[in-house]
């Protein structure tokens, strides 16, 4: 017998907890769980923080990151910032991991996805465009897209949009990560550390 059929309510919420991308099904239970276990004014306060973020937040119209309706990106309007030097995503998360090493002081393009036939996604569907709109006062762009098929897919069409324009094009380096043993490496990072190898 099937216990959440006897129970269309909590039917309905795993439905809406299941379409969230990036949580793990085996997990869906306990987040579902977790909503429930709230007291109403805690379960109040997320749905308002959720309503205010939603209606309060929109991608900035150069680089696409998060930024506040009635603010200004905390990146395009930074003085201090490179703002030659744009460094390519996938996404916030992505932007936000590059953010915390500390070792990047340009500006940000965030492309809201890669480039993948399979799933429907064309380059008309990502920030393409608005990359390309803004590449006239750019010296290097970096890409920063993840070392998936499509992720390097996506830089590669990106680097042929500007075939004949004089922009510095870098990727990031690749490779055995730091502290790791080549023995556990996989074949194609050991493949990459040797063909992308630089002088000692």
């Amino acid at each position: 017998m099937n216990v959440v059929e006897k129970l269309p309510s909590l039917q309905l919420l795993l439905k809406h907890v299941q379409k969230v991308p990036y949580l793990a099904s085996r997990n869906v239970y306990r987040v579902a769980a977790h909503f429930l276990q709230m007291d109403r004014g805690q379960l109040q306060q997320f749905c308002d923080a959720l309503i205010q973020a939603h209606e309060q937040l929109t991608k900035c119209p150069v680089c696409c990151a998060w930024q506040e309706k009635d603010g200004v990106c905390q990146f395009c309007a930074h003085a201090q910032r490179d703002q030659k030097v744009v460094c390519v995503v996938e996404s916030w998360h992505d932007l936000l991991a590059v953010e915390k090493s500390g070792a990047f002081s340009g500006v940000y393009h965030v492309l809201g996805g890669v480039i993948c036939p399979l799933d429907g996604v064309g380059p008309e569907q990502l920030s393409i465009q608005q990359l390309l709109q803004r590449l006239d006062e750019v010296n290097e762009l970096i890409f920063a897209t993840n070392q998936t098929p499509e992720g390097e897919a996506t830089a590669s069409y990106i680097a042929h949009c500007l075939h004949g324009k004089s922009v510095k094009l870098t990727t990031l380096a690749c490779g055995v990560p730091v502290g790791c043993a080549l023995e556990f490496m996989d074949r194609l990072t050991v493949y990459k550390a040797l063909a992308q190898r630089k002088d000692f």
